[in-house]
């Protein structure tokens, strides 16, 4: 079987909700990360034969066949065709294993991973709650009811139980939450996302242009104490708005090829796709997948734990890395090492191409060898890919 390379990685700097990108439509905001990734490969855009895109709440702005209308709001010609897929946080990553898949198998040598979530827009959980019209639309079928009686999926009860399960308490989580902001402060001011971002114009409160090249959610001055203070998710529950990802709007994407498409394009790898790994567990507990996710996907690689120099996990809440690292044995000090979602925003259908770029740019600078994504994905699914950089 063939490779499957990255060439070019990008992303938006993340938007808070009503902030910086608000004037952003998603079809746009999109597309301006496809025209980022054909500029910085310099390829030809004629050549990309798919480009499989990552997005959760596919209404309204989002709704007929998101991936497309990105393309014809690129620069890309209308030859270039486009699908979009969802599986839930976990889309765009899936979008770089289909995409790394149709490469691999020689069906496809140049393809666009990618993804978009305006959730200033289209807000989280906007498609069930579309008015029901004649008793329909509940997304909970009779054969889901009879197979699971009296379940509501939850993530917010999934993050409660992981946290009892695995024994941190609100300290623990609020200590985690604080780190990541800092580790995010750290990486704005040492440059390290200055390589990944694609800046955007948005207009300020005053009526100015300004350029958007900073995530916008990063909480420079965020204390313990201050976190501490922020009421509970669930009532006498241990997470809170503090140690959960935000809310955000951004896109991301990463232009995936074969060798055929290397000299075909004439173009360098940033790094090879190593192991890709989807499984299905527990839909109650829902985000605790990650953790054997990561050990089918190391023992298929051949590796252990050790071996992987970063390990991008996202931080949807502060208890899934945290009982990642425990049950894994991993690391802290390679995790997230320029802070995660609670600091950074998760942008939904985008945060996987957005992890993967970001752990690309992190394991090339530190001149790492392998690096590790994950995400805990709604359904109690979760993906690993393993990459190396290159």
């Amino acid at each position: 079987m063939g490779e499957a390379y990255i060439v070019a990685a990008a992303r938006t700097a993340g938007g808070r909700r009503g902030g910086r990108l608000k004037d952003w439509h998603p079809a746009d905001l999109g597309a301006v990360v496809l025209d980022a990734l054909v500029e910085r490969s310099g390829i030809d855009p004629a050549l990309i034969e798919d480009v499989i895109l990552g997005c959760v709440s596919q209404v309204g702005e989002q709704s007929m066949s998101i991936a497309r209308n990105v393309v014809l709001a690129s620069s890309l010609p209308e030859s270039v065709p486009a699908v979009s897929i969802d599986r839930q946080c976990g889309s765009s990553q899936q979008a770089l294993h289909f995409a790394a898949q149709a490469v691999m198998s020689g069906t496809m040598d140049v393809v666009i991973a990618a993804g978009v979530e305006s959730m200033t827009r289209v807000p989280m959980g906007l498609p069930t709650a579309l008015p029901a019209k004649n008793g329909f639309g509940d997304p909970m079928s009779p054969g889901m009811a009879a197979r699971y009686p009296g379940v509501v999926f939850s993530q917010f009860d999934g993050a409660e139980a992981i946290a009892v399960k695995h024994g941190f308490d609100r300290e623990a989580m609020d200590r985690f939450a604080l780190e990541s902001h800092q580790r995010a402060t750290r990486a704005q001011d040492e440059g390290a996302f200055d390589a990944e971002i694609v800046g955007l114009d948005y207009v300020d409160a005053e009526g100015q242009t300004q350029r958007h090249l900073t995530d916008e959610g990063v909480r420079r001055t965020a204390t313990l104490d201050g976190i501490a203070g922020l009421q509970p998710i669930l009532e006498g529950g241990r997470l809170s708005a503090g140690s959960a990802s935000q809310i955000c709007d951004g896109s991301a994407g990463l232009l995936v090829v074969n060798e055929r498409g290397l000299k075909a394009l004439g173009v360098e790898p940033l790094a090879r796709v190593h192991q890709m790994t989807v499984i299905g567990e527990d839909p109650v507990i829902m985000l605790e997948a990650p953790i054997n996710a990561t050990r089918r996907a190391l023992q298929r690689a051949g590796l252990k734990i050790e071996d992987i120099g970063l390990y991008e996990v996202n931080e949807a809440f502060a208890s899934v890395p945290l009982a990642w690292l425990k049950e894994v044995g991993a690391d802290p000090a390679r995790l997230n090492v320029n802070g995660g979602a609670i600091a950074l925003g998760h942008p939904l259908g985008a945060s996987g191409a957005k992890l993967m770029t970001t752990l690309i740019h992190a394991l090339r600078a530190r001149g790492e060898r392998y690096g590790l994504q994950t995400m805990c994905e709604g359904g109690g699914l979760a993906n690993v890919t393993i990459i190396e950089a290159l």
